[in-house]
């Protein structure tokens, strides 16, 4: 109920300035002409003339709260969003007011401002001199004056590292186990962690939540685009206190964090850093599961472990084998203690930026279902069939197997049609391998159209709700004695893509008509057996393609 009246409070307060009368002297003052992105806490004046510039792009403006704006928004973009100017620019007088709780977004005159939950410093906008002046004060910039000497052209630092692409979320512990002084040391050791990432628009995006009796998220992904503003930004977090339920705040995470509407980006890595001093005070391995099948990558920095004599204590002690995305030495980090942390700082951040090692990452390797459709029939030989069998094989190897990860099918066809192996029968790719290896030659005739209905039917009939993006690859050496087209199109209908392979005799009207659009990417052909090896990767790459153009 407390909160209810901070606006009105804060409403009220910027109608009274309104009604303050101006002063001589600042009457009679020039106004600073600042840039686009000038931010609130830029003027470090309680009250001052400002002059907006024409032309600001609207996608510039970072603006936080209504009426009264975060003294990290920009002034320009603020004074846009309450209508006291337009793009073309022009004089804005700003306030400087306490900070405050709670920022609210709301979208005005073109601007979407976002949500913070605290900063520590506000402002409020009003119009400026109506009489046009020519302005002869500096801009409030960072950018350097000119020498009348040409410049080297420097990286683009707003661009950030875009080797380390990815959104990340460091879960801080808030809890009283931590209290507030290693709170403040945990704090300085994310910001170290931030400023090394090199945070950027085109770089990783990063935000913080807060664990403690219950979750707070501090700021979005969607937030701050500069490691300036991010450091800023974590120098704000209060400290909450409470029990640390660190299962609640990641499953929260996992859940809430990572939307379209609060900054995630398509097809990067979602990464969450958690942060435990000590132990969870609740379960831990349901958020684990919540966040593998979310495809969030999740890190443990653990300090303080619990002692021998405290483990009586813990609920869980294999706490942080529930919680990483796999049980492996590179998911989990451990520090003896809040102190000296810098030499921890570039091993995280070498982690973090090994996008290659993500493997709960929703990519291509590890959510789609491939089906095999392997031709059997008598023109193929016993050899040429283990040729056959090793171009699968040979895909089967690129792809994450496991139980929320790549599901693997195999059909062998003639005339008839034998599932060697369903999607769910294994869950461990060496055992897929090794059943590939033994499948027995059937021989026979070729009946790829009939082969194409059945699989679409037996195999991917049972997966139809699966989140995997569904994929049938053909393997055949001659014409088929029925009609593909039909049987084709019905399976690429059903959201399978296709992809057909032809050897020798293989027609290459047949192998278009089975293949998904394009048909150039998803239909190849080779001479002899022993040419499947070098298709392999253009396979995968036609698999990867999709998918990631799926997900756009």
């Amino acid at each position: 109920m407390a909160a209810a009246w901070i606006p009105a409070l804060c409403l009220g307060v910027c109608l009274l300035l309104l009604l303050l009368p101006v002063s001589a002297s600042s009457q009679g003052a020039v106004p600073i002409a600042i840039t686009c992105l000038t931010r609130g806490l830029d003027i470090r004046k309680e009250k001052a003339d400002v002059l907006c510039p024409g032309g600001c792009s609207l996608e510039e403006f970072s603006v936080f709260g209504n009426v009264v704006y975060a003294s990290v928004s920009s002034i320009c973009g603020a004074a846009i969003h309450r209508g006291v100017i337009s793009t073309s620019g022009g004089p804005v007088r700003i306030y400087s007011l306490p900070g405050r709780e709670n920022y609210s977004s709301v979208e005005a005159n073109g601007i979407q401002s976002q949500m913070l939950s605290r900063w520590s410093t506000s402002f409020t906008v009003t119009e400026g001199k109506s009489a046009a002046q020519e302005v002869t004060g500096q801009a409030v910039s960072t950018a350097r004056p000119s020498t009348g000497k040409r410049q080297k052209k420097t990286p683009d630092k707003k661009a950030g590292n875009k080797d380390c692409k990815a959104d990340i979320a460091f879960m801080i512990d808030g809890s009283f186990n931590i209290g507030q002084r290693r709170f403040n040391l945990q704090k300085n050791f994310i910001g170290k962690v931030a400023l090394m990432l090199g945070i950027g628009t085109e770089g990783p995006h990063v935000g913080v939540v807060q664990a403690s009796e219950h979750p707070k998220i501090e700021f979005y992904l969607k937030n701050f685009t500069s490691a300036k503003d991010v450091l800023l930004a974590i120098k704000e977090v209060g400290f909450r206190g409470g029990n640390s339920n660190t299962g609640k705040a990641l499953k929260y995470t996992a859940e809430k964090f990572f939307t379209p509407e609060t900054g995630m980006r398509k097809g990067l890595p979602k990464v969450v850093v958690v942060l435990i001093d000590g132990w969870p005070s609740d379960d831990v391995e349901e958020a684990g599961i919540v966040a593998r099948e979310f495809g969030v990558n999740v890190f443990v920095v653990s300090v303080n472990k619990p002692i021998p004599e405290e483990l009586g204590m813990v609920k869980d002690v294999a706490f942080i084998d529930k919680v990483v995305c796999r049980n492996t030495d590179f998911f989990t980090y451990h520090m003896p203690n809040w102190f000296s942390t810098t030499k921890y700082v570039k091993p995280l951040v070498q982690k973090l930026c090994t996008h290659e090692q993500m493997l709960c990452s929703k990519t291509c390797y590890n959510s789609v279902n491939i089906a095999f459709l392997i031709d059997g029939s008598s023109s193929v030989g016993e050899s040429n069939f283990q040729l056959e069998l090793q171009f699968a094989a040979n895909i089967v190897k690129m792809f994450e197997v496991s139980d929320i990860g790549a599901k693997i099918a195999a059909v062998q066809f003639t005339y008839d049609q034998r599932i060697e192996f369903n999607f769910n029968d294994y869950n461990v790719k060496e055992n897929i391998l090794e059943v590939i290896s033994n499948i027995r030659y059937m021989s026979g005739g070729t009946a790829t159209g009939e082969a194409i209905a059945f699989t679409m039917r037996s195999v991917f009939g049972p997966v139809r709700d699966s989140p995997n993006k569904n994929f049938l690859v053909v393997v055949t050496d001659g014409q088929s004695y029925d009609d593909v087209l039909g049987p084709a199109a019905a399976a690429q209908d059903a959201g399978i893509t296709i992809f057909s392979v032809g050897v020798a005799w293989a027609p290459l009207d047949d192998l278009k008509d089975m293949a998904s659009k394009p048909k150039e990417e998803h239909s190849f052909f080779t001479k002899e057996f022993t040419g499947l090896e070098a298709l392999v990767p253009d396979v995968i790459r036609g698999i990867c393609g999709d998918f990631v153009a799926s997900q756009q």
